[in-house]
């Protein structure tokens, strides 16, 4: 028996349809879940912000700061990673209505982001190297540093809204790569930036961050960034924490963390843990410790790690002597079945340096190893999901800018999920809420003197849109 011709499938073939070369008249927006984002960005007063903070043009013609300021977080947001992706933007004719502004073209965001450039600021960090230094930190001049009080403003609003009264900033760097003629060589042997990140824990949101060329240690200079971000911290905020890498145990860093009347940041205790650096004398100490003196902390399919309290005191400077003094806790990491690690060794050892003396060793570690699951996928959103991990020129300080623009882009987002949307989208990553809000086709209906967008499908998974837009109130004055 001949089997009959095999019905072909919907899903192979030409298409049913033919493109039209004429373009489409209505006006129609492939971004209908923007207003959303926009709303945010009201209720949190960017635009205001902007206004009273970052103030660079020279005459009146043409888009103010707050339109392109905007304009960036609404490109992050819906996937833009690059200046030419403005263009597509403008090709948007709803986008348009949405934002009652235009878009500005990928040159006029470009020319935006070289006034947050200065040269002069960079050959002064030149001239102020020290014998020996190679790398350094240019400052700010006052339209990035007016943007970095925008975006501490921001995170200070969001913090009263939520009436957070704990606050734990991880402080991490990281390396966005680059093959810019400008971009200099990073400790994994590639080329790029590393800028360093404070991240306040509880709300997720990045609360001060500092650019840096790709040569310049996590060890240099951590103070002032961690500095801001506890200034950046709203009045509510009563119990003050800090975690950091091997970088943070820094003489200066640690001074001004177990000062209690410290200057530039909250008074009283910041309980902290830092990665120790594992300088002889602390590993002789380690390796010291008794058999008996380790105890559990965790065990796998592979390995056995296992901590204890280390008896060890470090040289300490005039003024911490007569401070409480440092608790150093260690962790042994052991391969089951006598296995041994890359490197060849059987044992690897690590310390934390802290000044909770009320944590046992266990809760400390993990509280401390906590960090990792904070900071480090905001690195990788703020590279990955939004514009953060691609750098747009070769001036430094348009670089600056675009990254703290991808960081502001962030806390809008975290700030839209925790004040409006529905609990199940808290810790939604930007391409799921690309997908399920921001890229809903709509159309712009002009009736009665009134404008009306339309989209294609309700919103009726998460409630209606006016219970979200009224959970975003307006600034009153």
């Amino acid at each position: 028996m001949m089997k009959g011709k095999r019905k072909p499938s919907p899903a192979e073939g030409e298409f049913l349809f033919e493109i039209d070369s004429e373009p489409l008249e209505e006006c129609l927006t492939a971004w209908g879940g923007v207003p959303l984002l926009v709303r945010a960005a009201r209720s949190l007063n960017v635009p205001g912000l902007v206004r009273d903070q970052v103030q660079i043009k020279q005459r009146d013609r043409g888009f103010d700061e707050a339109i392109y300021v905007v304009s960036f977080l609404v490109l992050n947001a819906v996937g833009g990673d690059c200046l030419e992706d403005f263009d597509q933007l403008r090709e948007d004719a709803g986008l348009k209505e949405i934002l009652g502004h235009e878009v500005p073209s990928a040159e006029a965001a470009r020319k935006f982001l070289y006034q947050f450039h200065d040269e002069q600021k960079m050959e002064q960090a030149q001239q102020e190297l020290g014998p020996g230094q190679v790398s350094y930190i240019p400052g700010e001049n006052a339209a990035l540093a007016g943007l970095g009080r925008v975006n501490e403003e921001v995170v200070r609003e969001l913090g009263r809204r939520t009436g957070q009264k704990i606050a734990t900033i991880d402080l991490d760097g990281t390396i966005i790569e680059s093959y810019k003629r400008e971009a200099k060589l990073t400790y994994e042997g590639t080329t790029g930036y590393q800028p360093l990140l404070a991240l306040w824990a509880e709300l997720n949101v990045v609360v001060a961050e500092e650019f840096r060329d790709g040569n310049v240690p996590g060890l240099q200079a951590p103070l002032a960034v961690t500095q801001r971000a506890f200034q950046a911290l709203p009045e509510g905020v009563k119990e003050f924490y800090f975690r950091g890498d091997s970088a943070c145990d820094e003489e200066q860093l640690l001074a001004w963390l177990r000062d209690e009347k410290r200057k530039q940041g909250p008074q009283g205790r910041i309980g902290f843990a830092v990665s120790a650096r594992m300088n002889p004398a602390l590993r002789e100490e380690v390796l010291a410790i008794g058999e008996t003196q380790w105890q559990p902390y965790q065990e796998d399919s592979t390995t056995i790690k296992e901590c204890a309290e280390v008896d060890y005191v470090p040289e300490e400077s005039l003024e911490n002597r007569y401070r409480e003094p440092l608790r150093y806790v260690a962790l042994r990491i052991r391969r089951k079945q006598g296995e041994l690690f890359a490197d060849g060794s059987m044992v690897k050892h690590f310390a934390v340096v802290t000044n909770l003396w009320e944590w046992t060793s266990k809760k400390l570690l993990q509280w401390h190893r906590e960090k990792a699951g904070s900071i480090e996928p905001v690195h990788d959103v703020i590279k990955n999901e939004l514009a953060g991990g691609v750098m747009p020129c070769g001036r430094f300080g348009a670089n600056a800018a675009w990254l703290r623009l991808a960081v502001m882009t962030h806390n809008l987002l975290t700030a839209l999920k925790r004040l409006a949307l529905p609990p199940e989208l808290l810790t939604a990553r930007p391409k799921r809420l690309r997908f399920l809000i921001f890229n809903t086709p709509g159309k712009l209906v002009h009736h009665a003197r009134r404008t009306l967008l339309r989209l294609v499908r309700s919103w009726n998974r998460f409630g209606n849109w006016q219970h979200a837009l009224n959970l975003l109130p307006l600034p009153t004055s």
